[in-house]
């Protein structure tokens, strides 16, 4: 018997069984009986080697033909029987409308998202009105403007993503923006003055770890007017616990250094998953949210602003760390809300 013949009676016999398949159990018991390595599909090819030359290589072409149309035709009746299992229909049925409809499941905005969200409307009804930034920024509005030198640790490359392109002559290298504190300066240049913006936006750091992750969303309060304090930044925070948190929660003010901020501080709130005791996540009952402190004159008088005249506080945290640090949420390891497991994400 000729290999072509062989090929058309195994072809029609493969054909035959699966116009009788009606579930995909039995679709791939067809498909290991006739392409499986111990199917009759490689005896056929076996033979090939007692062919010649020309003759081996016609029944190859022939061959190959087959398996390919073979393969297609189950494709094909997959997703056949996969259209039937969500229409309520089996491959030879009418359709019986006195069946339940089909639940088709339904997604929800992510938490870091809801986060937002309910940061930004806190903030609406004191007045702040949201901007946003470059994500792809200029060194000079990331670090020269804030009095970070070119010696500073955030400039290093383990600290920052710098992007191979052209060195701006003002503006120096392009990086990918580490802080939304990049915007404070743009914010005044525009020289509309009160400001009293947010600016919410991804930034990215080569971190990772419990509470860090390498892309992550930052919050950026900006508030300049004459005669800001202390006193209001330390309101603003505490307003922003009891909203956001819960009536329970409290915040501490550290003493801190950095180069933008003078005086500056490091803003904790009470941890929501050990009540204060101390946990992996918080260490000593306390969770670092961010840093704040009253602009430096060198950065007012860098956005057009006369520090004599206007006086400013900024302060920024991130907003993944502050979501977990939600009561009832029990996030130990912030790194889990970017795994993309569905398991985990539809408990929020």
């Amino acid at each position: 018997m000729s290999i072509d013949t062989q090929l058309k009676q195994f072809k029609d016999a493969f054909n035959a069984e699966l116009a009788n398949v009606s579930n995909a159990e039995t679709l791939e018991v067809v498909r290991v009986k006739y392409l499986g390595r111990k199917s009759a599909f490689q005896d056929i090819l076996r033979n090939l080697k007692d062919m010649n030359d020309e003759e081996r290589r016609e029944a190859g072409q022939a061959a190959n033909a087959v398996k390919e149309a073979m393969q297609a035709a189950i494709e094909s009746k997959e997703a056949e029987l996969e259209r039937c299992r969500y229409d309520h229909l089996a491959t030879d049925e009418r359709v019986d409308i006195s069946l339940p409809g089909f639940a088709w499941p339904k997604g929800h905005l992510h938490m870091t998202t809801r986060a937002i969200r309910d940061i930004q409307r806190i903030f609406e009804r004191l007045g702040f009105t949201r901007v946003r930034y470059p994500e792809v920024e200029w060194e000079h509005y990331a670090f020269d403007v804030l009095r970070m030198g070119t010696n500073h640790p955030a400039r290093d490359n383990w600290e920052t993503y710098f992007i191979d392109a052209p060195v701006h002559e003002k503006f120096g290298r392009m990086i990918l923006t580490p802080h939304t504190t990049n915007g404070d300066v743009r914010e005044m240049e525009r020289g509309e003055l009160p400001i009293r913006t947010m600016n919410i936006n991804k930034t990215y750091r080569r971190q990772s770890d419990v509470s860090h992750v390498p892309m992550f969303h930052q919050f950026e309060g900006l508030l300049v007017d004459r005669d800001v304090s202390v006193t209001h930044l330390k309101g603003l925070f505490e307003h922003f616990a009891k909203e956001f948190f819960g009536p329970d929660r409290e915040i501490r003010l550290r003493p801190h250094h950095f180069r933008f901020t003078e005086p500056s501080f490091e803003i904790d709130v009470s941890c929501g998953l050990c009540a204060g005791e101390g946990c992996r996540m918080c260490k000593q009952g306390w969770l670092e949210l961010g840093g704040a402190g009253m602009l430096h004159p060198d950065v007012l008088r860098a956005g057009g602003v006369d520090p004599d005249e206007y006086t400013a506080l900024a302060f920024g945290w991130g907003v993944e760390r502050t979501a977990s640090m939600r009561s009832g949420i029990n996030i130990a390891d912030i790194r889990v809300m970017y795994k993309n497991d569905i398991r985990f994400l539809e408990q929020f």
